[in-house]
């Protein structure tokens, strides 16, 4: 029996799994094993094939964005309307056969823009090139999600089905579960909040399930045994995701107002280069980047060209940009802009520094 029917057979068992207090423990060891074969699945096989054509592109630029949709739903053309990129657009499906990177130049950042080819239901277990699709997607910084406005909803539900069996977790924030596994001593489970979805049981079993027994298991809040599982693999994704609707001048003003007020969703007419612009607004406060401007002792700042940096970061890291031995040598610096009371405001290394603010470093 493989894997694809393992699965198959475990998930047929879920689905006919009535779910009540009795049966979550059997629920909870089926989702375990469904994960542990998934994984297993998505290892890429030890027989030496051929060697084929390269499919992922070198990262560049300050982000990476990963475009990702059904086919035909207009993620070329979003590619050629965005970037000076051309790539192929045509009215059959499977237009776009291997990955194009384009570059979107927006508020002197250069964002790498990946066109991958249609993901077809049943990609997570290779079919298309499905796994191809996802391993690149898994590596981006924000996933674009293209679905057509004139379909039904279940396509976005399939598409984050495909993702969410592979281990991306789209707008989720890590579980808040710490897990070591020591050398004996048995099991440690702990919680510093009350858990109404999983208890020490069931704990136990899904940590059998991976023949680990000797482990720490601190919970910091209410999850689930599929966060717990999560935390367990290690090698979850989460990655921001932005729903981008094409072809609203297809559908009446009503529904697209609605599709607009959905959460992390943004509607656009390729073909009429509708509201584009504040897709690329949203994108760039989805990637939480920010621009720092740099200034010479006794000259204007340089707004010409300014350093790309992720929200949260400080001084520090504007050194590291600039040179990497520069932070060693840092005596204090001066920052003009937001994050100070005053401008000119004499700072420490760990200083946060904000959007738009003008940093002059002076070295001891």
């Amino acid at each position: 029996m493989g894997i694809l029917e393992k699965i198959s057979e475990i998930e047929k068992e879920i689905a006919r799994t009535q779910k009540n207090k009795a049966t979550e423990y059997h629920l909870g060891l089926l989702k375990a094993k469904l994960a542990k074969y998934r994984s297993q699945l998505l290892e890429p096989s030890k027989k030496g094939g051929e060697k084929g054509e390269g499919f992922d592109v070198l990262k560049s630029g300050d982000a990476r964005v990963a475009l990702i949709g059904f086919p035909s739903v207009g993620k070329s053309t979003l590619l050629s309307t965005l970037t000076h990129t051309h790539s192929e657009a045509a009215s059959y499906e499977f237009t776009t056969l291997t990955c194009i990177p384009g570059v979107i130049e927006y508020k002197g950042a250069n964002i790498q823009l990946l066109d991958l080819p249609g993901i077809i239901e049943g990609a997570a277990q290779g079919k298309g090139r499905g796994r191809q699709v996802i391993a690149v997607a898994r590596t981006a910084d924000l996933v674009l999600m293209m679905l057509d406005a004139t379909k039904p909803y279940v396509h976005r539900q399939l598409l984050e089905k495909e993702l969410e069996s592979v281990g991306i977790r789209l707008n989720k924030t890590k579980p808040n579960i710490y897990f070591k596994v020591k050398k004996g001593g048995g099991l440690s489970f702990n919680s510093t909040c009350q858990l109404t979805k999983v208890d020490e049981k069931m704990v136990q079993m899904i940590l059998h399930e991976y023949k680990i027994f000797n482990a720490e298991v601190l919970f910091r809040e209410d999850c689930s045994a599929d966060d717990l599982i999560d935390v367990i693999l290690s090698n979850r994704v989460y990655l921001p995701c932005l729903y981008v609707y094409n072809k609203i001048d297809q559908i009446s003003i009503q529904e697209v107002d609605r599709i607009a007020r959905e959460p992390n969703s943004v509607v656009v007419s390729c073909n009429m280069k509708l509201n584009l612009d504040y897709l690329l607004e949203t994108l760039w406060e989805y990637l939480s980047l920010i621009r720092v401007y740099t200034k010479k002792p006794g000259q204007p700042p340089d707004f010409d060209d300014g350093l790309i940096l992720r929200r949260g970061v400080t001084v520090e890291h504007v050194c590291h940009a600039i040179h990497r031995t520069l932070a060693a040598q840092l005596k204090y610096a001066l920052v003009w802009g937001t994050s100070t009371k005053y401008s000119p405001q004499r700072v420490g290394i760990q200083h946060l520094v904000h959007d738009e603010d003008v940093v002059q470093l002076i070295k001891k």
